[in-house]
């Protein structure tokens, strides 16, 4: 079996009030987009990793991170679209008709670890799609438009979405075809999966498996960081 991991890595990084963009901020010493294709390349799980990126650094990422940290596994580099379905959409047409299971995960998702990755592609192969994430921890309450409360949700189904998102490629590329078809954009590829009335399955990750998307996340994912590498050194 055959499996790609396809990184779209197009961030502007808004969030982050910085001009650089958030994939390319260093966490311990290290890009996060580097850090996040390292855990990819480490997988055994992982045949082939496809990175989408703004059309304007592509060359640059090349060469400062994919030549520069040694990511072997990384096959292509493909300019990205406007919005990360675009991105998705254009690494999907780089892979071809031998791969049997596609993971999608963000590349400012650094704390991916090697467990997650082997059971989502693991639980894939059962389901035909799955999604990581989380039980929210926090009651949750639907609000109208004035801040108003209309209902508290019922928390112990409700779950924050994460990535990677593992599918069978069959299965996502038809979803994609689908959406394009109908004009749909959704806000993650498993909602593109279950517009066509198939199930996806629900796997746990792990409250560390953040994205970092603001200031306080990059302070968290310096914390996180050094916290690893103390339990490396012990």
């Amino acid at each position: 079996m055959k499996t790609v991991a396809i990184i779209p890595a197009g961030g502007l990084g808004k969030r982050m009030q910085g001009s650089l963009s958030k994939q390319y901020l260093r966490v311990g010493g290290k890009p996060i987009l580097a850090h996040t294709l390292n855990i990819f390349q480490l997988s055994p799980d992982i045949d082939d990793i496809v990175l989408v990126t703004p059309e304007e650094d592509v060359m640059s990422v090349r060469q400062t991170i994919v030549e520069h940290w040694g990511i072997f596994k990384v096959r292509h580099v493909l300019a990205g679209g406007p919005q990360r379905q675009d991105s998705v959409r254009n690494g999907l047409t780089a892979i071809g008709d031998e791969v049997d299971m596609v993971l999608i995960h963000d590349a400012v998702r650094p704390f991916i670890t090697g467990d997650m990755i082997h059971r989502a592609v693991r639980e894939a192969e059962k389901w035909g799609a799955v999604t990581m994430g989380v039980p929210v921890k926090d009651t949750v309450k639907r609000v109208d438009q004035g801040g108003w409360i209309l209902e508290t949700l019922n928390r112990q189904v409700l779950w924050l979405t994460h990535t990677p998102q593992a599918f069978k490629r069959s299965v996502i590329q038809e979803a994609y075809r689908k959406a394009d078809e109908d004009r749909f954009s959704g806000t993650d590829d498993a909602s593109l999966v279950e517009r066509m009335g198939f199930r996806v399955k629900m796997i746990e990750a792990s409250y560390e498996n953040i994205k970092i998307t603001t200031p306080e996340d990059l302070l968290l994912a310096e914390l996180l960081i050094k916290r690893q590498a103390k339990e490396s050194a012990s």
